[in-house]
């Protein structure tokens, strides 16, 4: 079977326009839990495309920005020539899905990050960078997700971020529960922007894709035809 990853049969011709044709989930894949990433929402019934250039951009519906190290990803967007088309994208109501580094990526103000550091911006928040520790300080727990059925999810933090502070516009989804961070954000929706501190793709648990996909079919039903 094709690694949906390596495979050189991009679909850059695709017309999403249409409410008929496949909803096509966009992965970028600069860096990070790529390929983690695409077998979730290929999981959900939905085509993926790992997105490295703009001409990719443009073929898909919505985007997963995955987990990695966000300056990394900050200067290789930059390098592609992506960074102002996702910018524009993502400004225009296009879906994107953030976990980790992808969190960081969808803020409006990162701390602790480098200065020259750019994000995609998009979520009115203020996020910490590396606010849980150091790689030898991942853990996992259990978080109560607002809007998603079937009991608590397991979360899986890796040099994860929090939330600092949100907008009126934005919606908490998820608070770490107990321990030293009690109370810390770590899942946030702002209209077609989803977020989440943690690596939901590591563990199997597909709720918070197919919340996804959901919003991405939403807001392609909601575009003007």
């Amino acid at each position: 079977m094709t690694d949906p990853v390596t495979s050189t049969s991009l679909r850059t011709d695709l017309d999403t326009g249409g409410l008929d044709d496949p909803l096509v989930i966009g992965v970028l894949a600069l860096q990070g839990d790529v390929r983690e990433h695409v077998r979730a929402v290929t999981g959900e019934g939905v085509s993926a495309l790992p997105v490295r250039r703009p001409a990719e951009l443009d073929a898909v519906d919505a985007l997963v920005i995955p987990g990695g190290e966000s300056t990394t990803m900050s200067n290789l967007a930059i390098a592609f020539g992506l960074l102002e088309p996702l910018r524009r994208r993502i400004a225009a109501g296009m879906p994107a899905y953030g976990s980790c580094a992808g969190m960081i990526m969808l803020a409006g103000t990162v701390l602790d990050g480098r200065a020259d550091q750019q994000t995609f911006g998009g979520i009115d928040m203020v996020v910490r960078r590396n606010a849980f520790g150091r790689q030898v300080d991942s853990f996992e727990s259990t978080v109560e997700f607002a809007g998603i059925d079937g009991g608590p999810f397991h979360a899986v933090f890796i040099r994860a971020p929090w939330v600092e502070s949100v907008g009126p516009r934005v919606e908490v989804l998820a608070r770490v529960a107990g321990g030293p961070a009690d109370g810390r954000i770590v899942a946030v929706r702002q209209g077609n922007l989803l977020a989440t501190a943690f690596h939901p793709e590591l563990t199997g648990d597909l709720r918070v894709h197919r919340h996804f996909v959901q919003m991405a079919r939403a807001a392609r039903a909601a575009r003007p035809h």
